[in-house]
């Protein structure tokens, strides 16, 4: 059996997030279209993540607005299998999100792994050392 291969490169293209930049500040209204939008590019890209530009949310500092926009995309984005990543997020955002205890990966953030193990077991006296 043979198959035709899909045009560009497989692994590049499979770990390339998609983009959603909100142009303006996001009402209510719009947070439907957004939660599509991001659907749509989940299912459009197969990328499985959606790079979410958060500096341009909204003026001034962030509210809880802004967490529920958060919310919801990520939200929408798992029901359609994939997840959301922030871009540029303010660190007072970063502070109200931790404070609600939403956790997002952030663009260019370093993945949190365990401290390597540096076991040192005690001996006690007269036991043998293994």
């Amino acid at each position: 059996m043979s198959y035709d291969r899909p045009p560009g490169l497989p692994i590049v293209d499979a770990m390339t997030p998609a983009v959603l930049v909100p142009n303006r500040p996001v009402t209510r209204d719009e947070v439907v279209r957004l939660c599509d939008e991001v659907r749509r590019l989940l299912e459009a890209t197969g990328a499985g993540v959606v790079l979410v530009a958060v500096e341009t949310v909204g003026p001034g500092p962030p509210g809880l607005g802004t967490v529920d926009l958060l919310a919801r995309l990520e939200l929408t984005a798992r029901r359609a299998g994939g997840r959301i990543r922030l871009r540029g997020p303010s660190p007072g955002l970063r502070t109200l999100l931790d404070l609600v205890g939403l956790r997002f990966e952030t663009e260019g953030q370093v993945e949190q792994r365990e401290p390597a193990l540096g076991v040192q077991e005690e001996v006690e006296p007269g036991e043998p050392a293994v």
